[in-house]
């Protein structure tokens, strides 16, 4: 029978009241045992069904031979067994009316072309009976809550953090820094093969779960874009994203892994910074980001003061803190009086606050009380062993908890202090790094930025042709005309008025400067005859089969800022809108901003003004500021282009002279499938 809410049905498969382990093994060395002996002791208070066809008894539970002899249907089934008979095992699932499996099982489409032809025969066999499907090639399902531990290792601490990952080991792993801290975890699914549920429904799935204050997904390639970003849209929770397969090689180690796209990682880059998600660059920050956002209160502000016993861990901290935006604010003189009778003499009461090594954890509590009401965080550094630490802090409180160098005490300390659900970073950078994540982004700096988008492959729209798509949007263009001769191009020059720049027109030339084919500043007729000749020769000789459809003759724009506005359409998200300083500074410094469709005015201004040379287009040193408004009508008509006109695959405006009241395009280059 269908099932209206597929989404729902997980709960099937997270929250089961029976449960089959087809492939129950009486060997301990086996993954059947493990996984039957996992699922018994997480606590899980349902039914469990061994199935095995050779065995009357294990663990103390009977076996039967098939899911199909149990006399009521369990809502999930987790399959152990070799890969040609998974196929027959969910065709039985579903006829015995099991809701969902978690197939364990590998050799499917990670594996070749056998593989992936079961595997599409297990997914047949799903979609004929509406099995939801984790994996093949998975590590199972954790959920402490419910309590079942259909995976390994057996961890039981209940958390915050629901964890989706597409890997075994980097799920494992979080898991068990999880459980290690005493920090647990809402629930834990490992995709593998991603042959039926992938990570656009469990997003959906944990976006309701009420244990779920925060989803951390390790993802390789996204499967659905179209539907993860209906996920996303809905989002009411922070979602975290470990995204490997940044580099070159790294997506094709990432695609050789998954048998998917893993896609440019600049599109990934402006998917994340549209949909306001936190993306970790390591396995690390994956970790940190995750916690700070399920268990620090967020700031209203960007001010922190550091109190600290070690001057150097605070020194750590503030780098870090100025690196990511935050305001290690001068200690107020108010809170500087209240402070000098709490701590000794040569302690140094400024920001940070350095009690020295005299510090007793009663100090930093009399300390973290008088100044809280100055700054939106506290950085409590425990820099040396501080017995009582955790006594002296506060659940919920606008307190950043770093224990850094404390041995035995830290880690005695901050377990205790994890248990009390406050979050505890080993590092100053760590911490902050983790705080800057909780932040409203616009108190921070702009992040780092990605590489820029692959050049698209298509034919190149005649010179003329692209400029009049682009004058239609009603952008102002410099003047311009195509020239079939050299008196034509005379004759167009003195129509528009001197200085001019001639051109190449080519679909065969994307760089037109590479081969010569500009030429600039022609100041009368005799130079732009002589200019006409030059240029025509030099394309010849650099680029000989190239196709020339004439030179184009267009009037010298004003010296002015010059700024890049392009598109690239991405084969999985679409156009993608780029923004920076143009010329060849794009080129050699490549700060940009890019953004996804659709555009609005407030994401067009936020993507000129998180460019780096942001400062050059607001005035710097007595230059006036350029008009940003007419910079943001240009982002505006450049992504209408891209919508109105599908055969579009790249759009470069280079430079487009931006001035204090308005703007000019000078020049563009447009490439159509």
């Amino acid at each position: 029978m269908a099932v209206t809410d597929p989404i729902r049905q997980l709960d099937a498969i997270l929250k089961p009241k029976s449960v089959a382990v087809i492939g129950a093994s009486t060997s301990p060395d086996k993954m059947g045992h493990e996984i039957l002996k996992n699922i018994i002791d997480s606590g899980f208070e349902g039914t469990v069904y061994p199935i095995n066809p050779k065995a009357d008894v294990i663990l103390d539970l009977p076996c039967h031979k098939s899911v199909k002899d149990i006399a009521k249907a369990p809502d999930m089934a987790v399959i152990i067994i070799p890969a040609r008979f998974v196929p027959q095992a969910v065709q039985e699932c579903g006829e015995a009316g099991v809701k969902g499996a978690v197939i364990i099982t590998g050799a499917f489409s990670e594996a070749g072309d056998e593989g992936e032809q079961l595997q599409n025969q297990v997914v047949e066999a799903a979609n004929k009976f509406g099995v939801r499907i984790i994996g093949p090639n998975c590590q199972g399902v954790n959920n402490p809550h419910h309590p079942l531990c259909a995976s390994w290792p057996l961890l039981t601490y209940q958390g915050k953090i629901a964890l989706i990952s597409q890997s075994g080991t980097v799920g494992a792993a979080m898991m068990d820094w999880l459980s290690e801290d005493k920090l647990g975890t809402a629930s834990f699914v490992s995709m593998g093969n991603r042959a039926d549920v992938d990570e656009a429904d469990l997003i959906a799935y944990f976006n309701q779960d009420p244990n779920t204050e925060v989803i951390a997904a390790y993802i390789e390639g996204i499967k659905r874009p179209e539907r993860f970003i209906q996920a996303v849209e809905q989002l009411q929770k922070p979602l975290v994203v470990l995204k490997s397969g940044r580099t070159p090689k790294g997506k094709v180690a990432a695609e050789s892994h998954t048998k998917a796209l893993a896609g440019a990682d600049a599109i990934y880059e402006a998917l994340f910074a549209k949909y306001n998600i936190c993306r970790a660059y390591t396995a690390e920050e994956f970790y940190d980001y995750a916690k700070a956002l399920a268990y620090l209160k967020p700031p209203k502000g960007n001010r922190i003061l550091f109190i600290t016993t070690s001057g150097s861990a605070a020194i750590l901290a503030t780098d870090q803190a100025e690196q990511e935006g935050l305001d290690v604010f001068p200690l107020p003189e108010e809170a500087v009086e209240a402070v000098t009778p709490l701590i000794p003499a040569h302690a140094i009461k400024a920001n940070p606050i350095d009690l020295t090594g005299d510090a007793t954890a009663q100090m930093f509590g009399d300390v973290i009380e008088v100044t809280r009401k100055y700054y939106d965080t506290l950085g409590v550094i425990f820099g040396d062993p501080v017995e009582d630490a955790s006594s002296v802090v506060t659940p919920n409180a606008n307190e950043l908890i770093i224990f850094y160098g404390g041995a035995d005490v830290e880690r005695y300390e901050s377990e205790r202090m994890h248990l009390k659900g406050i979050p505890v970073f080993p590092t100053p950078e760590r911490g902050i790094k983790a705080l800057a994540q909780v932040l409203e982004r616009k108190t921070l700096d702009a992040p780092q930025k990605p590489t820029l988008t692959v050049p698209a492959a298509g034919r190149q729209l005649p010179l003329h042709q692209a400029f009049s798509r682009i004058a239609e949007q009603g952008l102002p263009c410099t003047e311009f005309a195509i020239a079939d001769s050299r008196t034509h191009a005379v004759q167009l020059a003195q129509e528009q008025g001197f200085p001019v720049a001639l051109k190449i027109s080519s679909p065969d030339i994307l760089h037109k400067s590479d081969v010569g084919g500009v030429q600039l500043d022609l100041s009368s007729a005799e130079a732009v005859e002589k200019a006409y000749d030059e240029l025509l020769s030099a394309v010849k000789r650099n680029n000989p089969e190239a196709q020339v459809d004439g030179v184009l003759v267009s009037k010298m724009a004003s010296p002015g800022l010059e700024v890049i506005v392009g598109m690239n359409r991405d084969p999985q998200f679409g156009p993608v809108i780029l923004f920076g300083l143009g010329g060849i500074m794009v080129e050699i410094f490549q700060d940009v901003s890019l953004r996804l469709l659709p555009l609005t005015k407030e994401e067009a201004l936020t993507m000129i003004r998180e460019i780096k040379g942001y400062r050059l287009i607001s005035g710097y040193r007595g230059r006036p500021a350029v008009d940003e408004q007419a910079l943001v009508d240009c982002l505006l008509a450049v992504s209408r282009i891209s919508e109105d006109y599908p055969e579009i695959v790249e759009i470069d405006l280079n430079p487009v002279f931006a001035y204090p009241n308005g703007i000019l395009v000078a020049d563009v280059r447009m490439i159509v499938t």
